[in-house]
């Protein structure tokens, strides 16, 4: 099988045509996340062993980014700061995340997307593999952030190629596929690298995440197809997308509505033990179940998303809504709250489903775009947190958190309303 197939990249589309919709089920065409013409190269690359090398990807991210959480204790004691202050460590990667994100969207423009996220995943290794040898606090801080930087871009790229190797009617589904190392990783590396962590020191953790990302590397090095950079690329280019206001609709879909999963996920483990009364050891079962019920949305979703795209957004800002608001009934019972967290866990999937619809409203500048909804991510995930926080610090106990992700839900779901009216109203 050659891997080295020289192609040209197609300007990206917002619709399907006719061409695209003849396309054979198992071939590549042209569509919004713009991608390579494999049509005369029958057999020249497997699209799934592809998504199966950037998956690797997401779940280095996924272990870097969650089991620095659960490994704060360990790290501050070592490094000789109290727990909140090496909380610090986990807000300066989600910085490094949202500072990433654009910037290297806008700079890399003339790169070809397989060189960058070579390079994307090299640097990630290194970052992690230097942060298991950090000497002090401060030198952890900073390393965490440059840590940070790859993230929201990697995935940005990653699923603009997912998506170039399928007919555009399943760009959802190899989307989908990409955030699934991130899931998994919330579901089985995470309590891994924590076990590996606690056994024989935070250290060997960042060890893990270095050898996942080098191992990342060259999966994509090797199975990836060669792809031509597009000479009218430019970072101007890349900045239109700001000057589009269905692109800032849809990330403050996600920025706002997707805030309410994290804030129950950030205090589930006090909840249960405060309100639930389980024993510590269940808590990690609990964030495993979890991340089960993430799994399983990037799996099932995005067959109705390639179908309805919009709609599908929709039913999951309600069914967030709904799930959360069940939260404060499920949470005084371990059975209860575990179905629930799968069911909240089912609405993670509203990031590959906006991640697609960037694809089709960013026109030329589709790097950044697709990059800016992992900042936005983040920015829900220190949104959902902090109003959270202030509902439980106003005395409305541990299970508030449930009704303050409702909040958001529906707030997110609100403006899903005014972008589905002013996009029927443009034709967008």
């Amino acid at each position: 099988m050659s891997q080295h197939v020289n192609t040209q990249r197609r300007e990206p589309l917002s619709r399907p045509n006719n061409a695209d919709l003849q396309q054979p089920a198992g071939g590549p065409s042209s569509d919004a996340g713009g991608r390579v013409n494999q049509d005369n190269v029958p057999g020249a690359f497997r699209p799934g062993i592809v998504h199966l090398a950037l998956a690797m990807g997401g779940f280095a991210i996924g272990i870097a980014e969650f089991a620095t959480m659960s490994l704060l204790p360990f790290f501050a004691h070592d490094l000789h700061v109290s727990e909140p202050q090496a909380g610090h460590a986990i807000s300066a990667y989600a910085l490094g995340v949202v500072v990433g994100a654009p910037v290297i969207a806008v700079l890399s423009a003339r790169m070809t997307r397989r060189n960058l996220l070579i390079a994307l995943m090299g640097f990630f290794a290194l970052m992690n593999g230097l942060s298991g040898l950090a000497p002090d606090y401060h030198t952890m801080l900073a390393l965490r952030f440059l840590a940070g930087l790859p993230h929201g871009a990697y995935f940005g790229i990653a699923m603009l190629v997912a998506a170039s190797l399928v007919p555009i009617d399943k760009r959802t589904a190899a989307v989908g596929r990409v955030l699934l190392g991130l899931t998994i990783a919330t579901t089985i590396g995470v309590p891994l690298a924590n076990g590996v962590g606690q056994a024989i020191g935070w250290r060997w953790a960042f060890a893990i995440v270095a050898g996942l990302a080098l191992l990342t590397a060259i999966l994509v090095l090797i199975f990836a197809p060669r792809d031509v950079a597009n000479s009218n690329a430019s970072p101007l280019r890349e900045l239109s997308a700001l000057r589009r206001k269905h692109v800032w609709l849809t990330l403050a879909i996600g920025a706002i509505g997707f805030g309410g999963l994290f804030s129950v996920y950030t205090y589930l483990a006090s909840t249960m033990l405060a309100v639930t009364h389980v024993s510590p050891a269940l808590v990690p079962v609990t964030l495993c179940v979890f991340g089960a019920g993430l799994t399983a949305g990037n799996i099932i979703v995005p067959r109705f998303a390639d179908r309805a795209l919009m709609a599908t957004a929709g039913g999951l800002l309600l069914w967030s809504a709904a799930t959360l608001a069940l939260y404060p009934l499920a949470a005084t019972n371990f059975w209860t709250l575990s179905a629930d967290v799968f069911l909240i866990g089912l609405g993670g999937a509203l990031a590959t489903v906006l991640q697609t619809r960037l694809m089709d409203v960013a026109g030329e500048a589709q790097s950044l775009a697709a990059a800016l909804n992992h900042s936005a991510f983040n920015v829900a995930n220190a949104l959902g947190p902090w109003l959270g926080g202030m509902a439980v610090a106003a005395g409305y106990g541990w299970t508030s958190t449930g009704l303050v992700g409702a909040g958001l839900a529906l707030a997110g779901f609100v403006v899903w309303a005014i972008a589905v009216v002013l996009a029927r109203r443009e034709g967008v």
